[in-house]
C-alpha cells in the first residue's frame, strides 16, 4: 500500500510499542518517518531496525522540542502527519500524591504533547494530519488513576480546539484511545511474570471482546486517520479498548 507516499511523518516516542509500531505502518504505506526519544541509544536502535531517521529529543522538555522543530526543517522542510505519542503513566491515590509524579506525568504527557503541537504547527503542511495518543481513562474514573487521567483528558481538550483553529488549513486533529495494551501491560508494569498474568486475567474480565489490544492495532488506526480515508475527520476521538469503557 502506498496511501501516505510522498508524506513525511514525525512521531514523538517512537522507539517502543505504540510509537515504534505506528513508525513501522507508516512507512509500509510510503510515508517518510522520523522518529523521536529521549534515550540516543535506544531511539537510534529502533530507527536502524525500522530504516527511518531518529532524532533525540526529550518531549518533557520545550526547548527540546524546540530544537528537534529546528532540526526537522532544517533537514525535511514542512511535514504532513505528527503523531504526538511520548507518554508515561503514573498511579498513585490522590492522598498520597507527590508534586514530583504530578509534575513528571504533566510535563510529558500535557505540557509536552502541548507544545510539541505549538512547535510544530509552522511546520504542518495544509491539509496535515495531527493525531494524539490519548488512552480510554480520560473518561473512566478508577481509583489510582487521578493524574494519568486528567492529563490524558486535558489532551483530548486541546485536541478538539486545535481541531477548530487548524480546520481554516484544512489541518484536521484527532486522537486515537486505546485500553489496555500487550504493551503497556509487558513493558510498563514492571512485575513479575505470576503478578503480570493475574493482572492481565482481571484486566480481561473487564474487557465485554475479552482480548488484549496490540500496539499495531492501534498503529493501523493512526495510519487510517493519517490518510485520504479520513479526511472529512477531525475533532474526533477513537475509543480501542474492546468496550471496556463501557462495562
Amino acid at each position: 500500500m502506498n496511501n501516505l507516499k510522498n508524506k513525511t511523518a514525525v512521531i514523538t516516542g517512537g522507539n517502543s510499542g505504540i510509537g515504534y509500531a505506528a513508525a513501522k505502518e507508516l512507512k509500509a504505506q510510503g510515508a517518510t518517518v522520523i522518529i523521536t526519544g529521549r534515550r540516543k541509544e535506544a531511539i537510534e536502535k529502533a530507527a536502524a531496525e525500522l530504516g527511518v531517521r531518529a532524532i533525540v529529543a526529550d518531549q518533557s522538555n520545550v526547548a527540546a522540542t524546540e530544537s528537534l522543530v529546528a532540526q526537522v526543517s532544517k533537514d525535511f522542510g514542512k511535514i504532513d502527519i505528527l503523531f504526538i505519542n511520548a507518554g508515561i503513566v503514573g498511579i498513585s491515590k490522590i492522598e498520597g500524591a507527590t508534586e514530583a509524579m504530578f509534575d513528571e506525568v504533566m510535563a510529558v504527557n500535557f505540557r509536552g504533547a502541548y507544545f510539541t503541537l505549538s512547535k510544530f504547527i509552522p511546520l504542518l503542511n495544509d491539509g496535515a494530519s495531527v493525531v494524539f495518543l490519548s488512552s480510554n481513562v480520560a473518561s473512566m474514573n478508577g481509583a489510582g488513576s487521578s493524574i494519568y487521567s486528567s492529563s490524558k483528558a486535558a489532551l483530548n481538550s486541546v485536541m478538539k480546539i486545535a481541531a477548530l483553529e487548524l480546520a481554516p488549513r484544512k489541518i484536521r486533529v484527532n486522537a486515537v484511545s486505546p485500553g489496555p495494551t500487550e504493551t503497556e501491560i509487558l513493558n510498563k508494569m514492571g512485575v513479575d511474570e505470576d503478578t503480570l498474568k493475574t493482572i492481565k486475567s482481571s484486566i480481561l474480565g473487564r474487557i465485554p471482546l475479552k482480548q488484549m489490544g496490540t500496539a499495531e492495532d492501534v498503529a493501523g488506526m493512526v495510519a487510517y486517520f493519517c490518510g485520504d480515508a479520513a479526511k472529512f475527520i477531525t475533532g474526533a476521538e477513537i475509543l480501542m479498548d474492546g468496550g471496556m469503557s463501557l462495562a
